[in-house]
């Protein structure tokens, strides 16, 4: 960073806090090939390609609603996410839970890789704490779509669809977000970290 004229000049590579780094540019484990990688973390990953797709999908529903078109077609793919999620996406959840999170947490308080306070607060507690928000705005968002096609008074529709979208909108980054960081950052730590004897027993 160099000043010149009283102006602040700011290089092309240096953070500034108008221009924060993305949350997809955080530094990665050292990556490894798909193929490389643990059957069981393959198959975490398997699932989520399809996640993703569904996402897709649902942000290409909201898309549509935000352009004004409401019809049986739309309710009917507002449903089928909503199911999705409740039967795939909620238990692939609760299984990352119970089985790969202890581990990956466990191997990085002893490696140091936590905050450095009293309570050893890591990366597996995000990824927990987001598991807790996707739970909470697909309930939220799920219960506004209900109570938007219920409510006959028009104004109220509108302010009710609006909280609707904006909370789809945050389910659908933080989605896309979370699934980016277990993929990139957290199941290649696994692999690189845990033992084959470990990993295995999850199979």
């Amino acid at each position: 960073m160099t000043m010149q004229n009283d102006e602040i000049n700011i290089g092309e590579n240096e953070l500034s806090p108008f221009s924060p780094p993305s949350a997809y540019d955080a530094p990665k484990e050292d990556e490894v090939a798909y193929e490389d990688m643990h059957p069981f973390l393959r198959k975490l990953i398997d699932e989520h390609k399809l996640y993703s797709d569904k996402i897709t999908d649902f942000e290409e529903t909201i898309n549509l609603i935000e352009s004004g078109r409401i019809d049986k077609e739309i309710d009917k793919r507002l449903r089928n996410f909503f199911k999705f999620m409740d039967d795939e996406v909620l238990p692939h959840n609760r299984e990352e839970e119970r089985t790969v999170f202890p581990l990956i947490s466990k191997k990085m308080n002893e490696e140091g890789r936590h905050s450095k306070g009293g309570e050893n607060f890591n990366a597996i507690d995000v990824l927990e704490d987001e598991h807790t928000k996707i739970i909470q705005l697909v309930a939220i968002t799920f219960n506004m779509f209900g109570l938007f096609a219920r409510i006959p008074d028009e104004k109220s529709r509108i302010i009710i669809l609006d909280v609707a979208l904006t909370q789809a909108r945050e389910l659908i980054e933080l989605l896309k977000l979370h699934i980016y960081r277990e993929d990139n950052t957290i199941f290649t730590y696994a692999n690189n970290h845990l033992s084959k004897e470990d990993l295995d027993s999850l199979l």
